[in-house]
């Protein structure tokens, strides 16, 4: 049996405030063609397959559309829910998708309950252990102990028991969305530690043939049997030099035959950019980026005005600034008391003006600055009157 490994697919997601939702429907679509060049059985994905728990009707359709495309080439598809997705909202109508070949396992009470699927040389038995919230999950496993590890651990005890209770020379494969140690996180995981330790140790999962994990976004090996397929696109600059790819799994008569990555197309690359706004503007070497999502840091002494829609006009697909002026600022090594000391309320805001920007104010924002300080200074007398005046009364 064939298993293509996916997980986080967080349909729906926007790249700082661009919509992914063609990008989205164009890789995960593109499965489809995998499954048939490399003769896949089954598509499985290990959580988060929206990007919220009430995803929008566009991201549920674009959504419908990719796993009909992967159904209609001839893969099955099991898919448990993420820390992203609402469980009983993915999970419902569970029974009637089953019968058209798409599996949903997204309930803690039937996470030892597989989905059975049948090759040459007998049964495999997948199962879906959705993202255990240790606090709903410790009711749901009758557990006196509240942890990641603790829950995990029940489930997989739980998993080992179904499976020692199955046919002699059964396979398996477990979906589970969780951080486990020595994993390699990113940027634009929501992190899942609810009071204590987030991470679960990688013998948690012993005893099955091949742990297909979600929850971290950059693809990576555990153990020959424990990886993590990591997103399909890159949801954050961290994520750059990511090669977003899916794992190719074999099954043989005795387990576990082999791993290999297929790796994604990429719709727009990442990049990062360091400099003076004008030379940024003006310097030839740097057109290679216009292309890209590019995310700016700017060096210049004073903060230039309007900087990102300057940017936008050489770079489109510009879509986040810092500054970060050379030398830095004072204010970054004085404490608030040092910083008002013997200072007037006038004197306070230049000073904020100029930290902000790297340049004090000119002598008309000056004096606008003069004029609300004693806006603010006539309404707070007059409120102070009016308080004495009701006390008189």
């Amino acid at each position: 049996m064939r298993v293509l490994h996916t997980s986080d697919w967080h349909v729906g997601r926007t790249f700082h405030g661009r919509d992914l939702l063609a990008d989205q429907e164009s890789v995960l679509g593109g499965l489809a063609d995998l499954v048939v060049d490399e003769r896949v059985d089954v598509v499985v994905v290990a959580g988060d397959l929206y990007d919220r728990a009430v995803p929008s009707g566009e991201a549920v359709s674009a959504c419908t559309r990719i796993l009909d495309r992967i159904r209609a080439a001839g893969a099955q598809l099991v898919i448990t829910s993420g820390n992203h997705d609402s469980a009983p909202r993915l999970g419902a109508f569970a029974e009637f998708a089953a019968a058209g070949g798409l599996h949903l396992r997204t309930r803690v009470a039937e996470l030892d309950r597989p989905v059975l699927l049948e090759d040459r040389h007998g049964p495999v038995a997948l199962y879906g252990v959705p993202y255990l919230e240790p606090e709903p999950a410790r009711h749901a496993l009758s557990l006196d102990a509240c942890g990641h590890a603790e829950v995990l651990t029940e489930a997989m005890r739980r998993v080992r028991a179904d499976l020692a209770g199955r046919a002699e020379g059964t396979r398996s494969v477990v979906l589970a969305h969780a951080f486990v140690t020595g994993g390699s996180a990113s940027a634009s995981e929501r992190t899942i530690a609810v009071g204590g330790v987030e991470q679960v140790p990688g013998a948690v999962f012993g005893g099955v043939d091949y742990v297909a994990l979600g929850h971290l976004h950059g693809p990576q090996r555990l153990a020959e049997n424990l990886r993590y397929s990591g997103s399909p696109l890159a949801y954050s600059f961290s994520e750059a030099r990511h090669r977003k790819s899916v794992w190719l799994v074999e099954l043989d008569a005795a387990g576990l035959a082999g791993v290999e990555r297929r790796e994604l197309p990429v719709p727009r690359r990442l990049a990062t950019v360091t400099g003076r706004l004008e030379d940024l503007l003006t310097e030839p070497a740097h057109e290679t980026l216009v292309d890209r999502y590019l995310s700016v840091e700017l060096t210049d002494r004073v903060r230039p005005t309007d900087a990102l829609r300057r940017l936008q006009q050489r770079f489109p697909h510009a879509v986040h600034l810092d500054w970060r002026p050379d030398g830095g600022t004072l204010a970054a090594s004085l404490t608030y008391s040092k910083v008002v000391h013997r200072r007037s309320d006038h004197d306070v805001a230049c000073q904020f003006v100029e930290d902000c920007r790297g340049a004090g104010p000119s002598e008309t924002e000056s004096a606008l600055l003069r004029e609300a300080l004693a806006a603010v200074a006539n309404h707070e007398r007059a409120e102070l009157a009016g308080q004495r005046g009701n006390r008189a009364a």
